[in-house]
């Protein structure tokens, strides 16, 4: 109602400024009530959920009560925020391991490209796709919707990538190119980015390696956009890379040969002698226990250990190649291989032991939809060890071309349009 003539108008009353402090207060007290029935594993799951959950729980010091709890059952008493993080590293591993092995599994897809995709990366709860489509893709884990998209530049394909918080790097035909989170793209200018024709491109800011057909190894600097080095790695292709933290460069070969060199050299300084001559598909470094794991197109799956230079382990995993193996960062326990049989497979990192087989049930599924797609749920199968897998329908078990395995879940490409996330669950979690 408008006030009488000639009378002043109040001035709007002021919203509290304590409200929404109050409300922060009684959220923080709820949440310590309900984080404290948590076991410490789920305790340290909520830490990660966001930044208000991840400060309650600092400030409450909720994990060191329990690990001090932990201790005591243990006969020890010593605490140090080191040996807090080694307990929940230690915590993670295993829980890892039991959930890969042990869990129960279901397989979340959905049609990432419009033509089949064969390469994934997945960093903090995002996965990025492509190669085989002239677009890359960054999805949500949690939502499934793709968040940014970047095109590749007309008449050159996409070789390899990787990212990071604030770009993408590739390697497009001849040439490497840096797509910024911002949207702006950057290609090498010829003189500098040209080379012989590509197969494999990792990258260690601020210099990403190239692997060639002609045996080398070319370090660029992403910054000054120049060619540093040039490393003679093999006499025939490599065919894949790995770089370490501690400046180390690891590839693979067309003949079966794994060679190590150093990013400031230009000369390789140890060679891993293989076997067999089977070529090497794929590799992976684990810089804790300092072991290479290769697979080969022959199938294998096999281990060294660069403080020896001796092969630890050789294992048949795959009738044929051997297109991908990792393991989640850290984890000194176990490895996940998949192959051209299409069969997801995790292995014992220390002893090459198969630990258990899985591939997507094709009986029933449940649909669900979302903003842009639909979102088809299978169950997952975990396979006797004596099981013919050719008893199985092809159509469901696609060659695995790549995954990337992240904390009780892996993303696999197929050369198809769907994209897969295998989503494990520890059965302590359902009980």
């Amino acid at each position: 109602m408008d006030p009488p003539p000639g009378s002043k108008r109040s001035p709007p009353k002021k919203r509290s400024s304590t409200t929404p402090t109050s409300i922060r207060s009684l959220e923080h007290d709820t949440l310590c009530i309900i984080f404290s029935y948590l076991g410490l594993f789920d305790v340290v799951r909520s830490s990660a959920v966001c930044k208000f959950w991840n400060e309650i729980i600092k400030r409450s010091k909720l994990l060191q009560l329990l690990y001090l709890k932990q201790q005591r059952r243990s006969s020890r008493s010593d605490f140090s925020e080191e040996s807090l993080n080694v307990y929940l590293e230690e915590l993670a591993i295993e829980h890892q391991r039991q959930s890969l092995v042990q869990g129960s599994l279901h397989i979340d897809q959905w049609k990432g490209h419009s033509l089949g995709v064969d390469q994934c990366r997945m960093k903090r709860g995002l996965v990025l796709t492509g190669v085989g489509d002239k677009v890359m893709r960054l999805w949500s884990l949690e939502s499934y919707k793709c968040i940014e998209e970047y095109s590749i530049p007309d008449g050159v394909p996409l070789v390899d990538f990787d990212f990071d918080e604030s770009k993408i790097v590739g390697l497009v035909g001849t040439r490497i190119c840096i797509w910024r989170r911002n949207g702006q793209r950057s290609i090498f200018p010829s003189r500098e980015g040209q080379f012989m024709k590509g197969s494999c491109m990792r990258y260690f800011d601020p210099e990403a390696v190239v692997g060639c057909e002609d045996g080398t190894a070319r370090v660029f600097d992403m910054y000054s956009k120049k060619c540093s080095r040039i490393i003679r790695m093999h006499t025939e292709p490599v065919t894949c890379l790995s770089l370490s933290e501690d400046q180390l460069i690891i590839s693979g070969s067309s003949l079966g040969r794994i060679t190590v060199s150093g990013l400031s050299s230009d000369q390789r300084v140890a060679t891993l002698r293989p076997t067999d001559s089977t070529g090497i598909k794929s590799l992976c470094f684990n810089p804790v226990s300092h072991l290479v794991f290769a697979g080969t197109t022959a199938g294998y799956a096999s281990c060294w250990d660069l403080r020896t230079m001796r092969q630890l382990w050789k294992t048949r995993v795959s009738p044929n190649v051997v297109y991908s193996l990792q393991h989640m960062r850290s984890d000194t326990s176990t490895l996940v291989v998949g192959g051209i049989d299409g069969v997801l497979r995790v292995l014992d990192q220390n002893t090459g032991e198969v630990l258990s087989s899985y591939v997507m049930d094709h009986g029933t599924s449940t649909s669900s939809g979302y903003t842009n797609g639909v979102i088809e749920r299978k169950i997952g199968k975990r396979l006797p060890y004596d099981y013919s897998i050719d008893r199985i329908p092809k159509t469901v078990r696609p060659p695995i071309t790549c995954l990337a395995v992240g904390m009780q879940k892996v993303i696999t490409t197929h050369n198809i349009k769907n994209i897969r996330m295998w989503k494990f669950n520890n059965l302590r979690e359902l009980n």
